[in-house]
C-alpha cells in the first residue's frame, strides 16, 4: 500500500499533478520525475495499483485483479524487471475441461473440440471476426471504414446475424465476460473488434503459450506498482480523492478534501466512467461528458480455491476449464509448485455471485469445481474472492463495456486533452488497450506530451 496517508492541509504547488496511482499514473510520474519535474500523484483508494490487487490464499500470493503479461508486453515487463519483479509461466500442461450443455469432456489446445460441426462453425466465426478486425483503426476506432455500421450493433446481435451455433455463442460469451465484464449483447461490435485488434488478434487474446496469458508475476502485479510508488516516496498521496479540477491560462487547480494543488498541467488516469466523479471547470465538452455516461465499466469477480496439492494435474488436467452455465465460467491453475498447495483461480459471473454472502459464494464455487474436477474439489483448505463491482471507490472492471453507438459518438474524447488536463490509462491506449502494458505506455506517452508543453512554456516565458 505504498504511499503517504498523512493528512495534508493547505496548498501545494508542483509542475504536474497526476490523478490516479495505477500503472498509467505511476508510469507518468516516474517519467516526469526522471527529468527533474516536480510531481504529485493523488489516489482516492487506500492503495496503489488500480485494477491490480494482491491477495493471499493458503499462504500463496494471488492476483485478485490484473494477472497476466504476454511476451509482447514489453513495457510492463521492462517496468517489472526494473523494480525486481519476476515472471513465471502460466501452467498449461495437460487436458483442458469443457462443461457444456450439461456434459463434461476434455480437450487439448485453445479452442474446445465440441463436435466436428462446432469446430467448423468456430473456425468460420473466427475468420469472420479476423476479417473485420483487420479493418479497425486501433488508434481511432471511430475512424474505421464503416465504423457507424459496426458500432450500430452489439457483438451478440452480430453473432445472431451470422447464425453462430450455440457452442460458438457460448465460447464467445466467455470471451466477452473475461474481456469486458459483460455478455456479447451488452458490448458494441466495434468496441469488441477494437479490443481484439489491440490485443494482437483473437488467437493472441485467447492463447496461453505465446499469447496474452503467457506469464504471471511471481510477486503479483500490484507489487510492481507498490515498488514504483516506494521509489516515488511522498510524491504519492493515498486516500486523496479529487473533487474538482479548475484551469486558467496559467495552470490547473486540483481540489481534494485536504486542500488544493496548483500545477501547470494535470494528467488524469481515471477510467472514462470514473471521470464523472470529478467536476471540471470549464466543463468537459459534450463528447467528453457523453463519454463518462456511456463508457461504463464492466463487472467481473474472481475466486481462489486452495487444496493440499494440485490433484487435477495427476489426472492429466491443466486446471483450465470453460463452462457455459453456473457461477464459474473459466478456471486456471495458479499453483506455486507441483507439490502444493494447489490453487485454482475461477472467474465468476457477478450476476449469480456478488449478491450472496461469503459462505454462499464459496459453496457455489466449490460445488462447480467438483463438477469440473471431481469430488476432491469438495475439500479445499482455503478460499478467497473479490467482487470488483462492489469496490467502494471506482468500482468495476476489467474494461469498459461500451454499448452500440458510444464509440463513434464519444470515442474521440478518450485521449483528446481538455485544455491543460491530459488523459492516460489503459482505455486510452491504441495497441494493448485493456492491459497493464497499455496503461504503462499511455502513462509514458502522456508524460512526454506534457514535458514538451512544459519546455515550451519555459521558452515562451524566457522570450517575454
Amino acid at each position: 500500500m505504498s504511499g503517504s496517508r498523512e493528512p495534508r492541509s493547505g496548498n501545494t504547488t508542483v509542475d504536474v499533478v497526476v490523478v490516479g496511482a495505477g500503472f498509467a499514473g505511476l508510469s507518468a510520474a516516474e517519467r516526469l520525475v526522471s527529468t527533474g519535474r516536480s510531481v504529485l500523484v493523488v489516489e482516492g483508494r487506500d492503495r496503489v495499483g488500480g485494477r491490480s490487487l494482491s491477495g493471499e490464499v493458503a499462504g500463496v500470493k494471488v492476483d485478485l485483479g490484473a494477472t497476466w503479461v504476454a511476451r509482447r508486453h514489453t513495457a510492463v515487463r521492462d517496468l517489472a524487471s526494473r523494480v525486481g519483479c519476476t515472471t513465471t509461466d502460466q501452467f498449461a500442461q495437460g487436458r483442458n475441461v469443457l462443461w457444456m450443455a450439461g456434459r463434461r469432456r476434455t480437450y487439448g489446445g485453445t479452442i474446445p473440440k465440441v463436435s466436428p460441426a462446432a469446430l467448423v462453425d468456430m473456425a468460420r466465426m473466427q475468420a469472420a471476426v479476423n476479417k473485420l478486425v483487420a479493418t479497425v483503426d486501433v488508434e481511432a476506432a471511430w475512424e474505421t471504414p464503416g465504423a457507424g455500421r459496426l458500432d450500430a450493433v452489439s457483438f451478440g446481435e452480430w453473432l445472431d446475424r451470422k447464425n453462430a451455433l450455440p457452442g460458438t455463442r457460448a465460447l464467445m460469451t466467455v470471451i466477452s465476460k473475461v474481456q469486458w465484464g459483460c455478455t456479447p449483447g451488452d458490448v458494441s461490435l466495434l468496441h469488441a473488434l477494437r479490443y481484439i485488434r489491440s490485443a494482437g488478434g483473437l488467437d493472441h487474446m485467447l492463447d496461453v503459450e505465446g499469447g496474452q496469458q503467457q506469464d504471471r508475476i511471481v510477486e503479483t502485479t500490484q507489487e510492481i506498482a507498490q515498488r514504483v510508488a516506494e521509489r516515488l516516496g511522498d510524491r504519492v498521496r493515498l486516500e486523496t480523492p479529487v473533487r474538482r479540477i479548475a484551469q486558467d491560462d496559467d495552470g490547473v487547480t486540483v481540489r481534494t478534501d485536504s486542500g488544493e494543488i496548483r500545477a501547470r498541467y494535470a494528467i488524469v488516469t481515471a477510467s472514462p466512467a470514473h471521470r464523472a466523479a470529478i467536476a471540471f471547470e470549464p466543463a468537459l465538452s459534450e463528447q467528453g461528458e457523453g463519454l463518462t455516461r456511456t463508457w461504463r465499466m464492466g463487472v467481473l469477480s474472481k475466486a481462489f480455491v486452495a487444496y493440499e496439492r494440485p490433484f487435477w494435474r495427476a489426472e492429466g488436467c491443466s486446471g483450465e476449464a470453460v463452462t457455459d452455465t453456473g457461477t464459474v465460467f473459466i478456471t486456471f491453475d495458479v499453483s506455486p509448485a507441483p507439490g502444493g498447495p494447489g490453487v485454482l483461480m475461477a472467474f465468476c459471473d457477478p450476476r449469480v455471485f456478488d449478491g450472496f454472502g461469503p459462505g454462499a459464494r464459496r459453496d457455489r464455487v466449490v460445488r462447480q469445481l467438483a463438477d469440473l474436477y471431481g469430488p476432491q474439489a469438495l475439500a479445499p483448505i482455503d478460499y478467497l474472492d473479490h467482487c470488483w463491482g462492489a469496490e467502494p471507490f471506482a468500482p468495476g472492471g476489467p474494461n469498459p463495456a461500451v454499448a452500440p453507438y458510444a464509440t463513434t459518438s464519444f470515442g474521440k474524447a478518450l485521449s483528446e486533452p481538455h485544455g491543460r488536463v491530459h488523459w492516460a490509462g489503459s482505455e486510452t491506449a491504441g495497441e494493448w488497450a485493456g492491459t497493464m502494458n497499455g496503461a504503462v505506455l499511455t502513462g509514458q506517452r502522456t508524460a512526454e506530451s506534457v514535458l514538451t508543453l512544459l519546455t515550451r512554456d519555459v521558452r515562451e516565458g524566457a522570450s517575454r
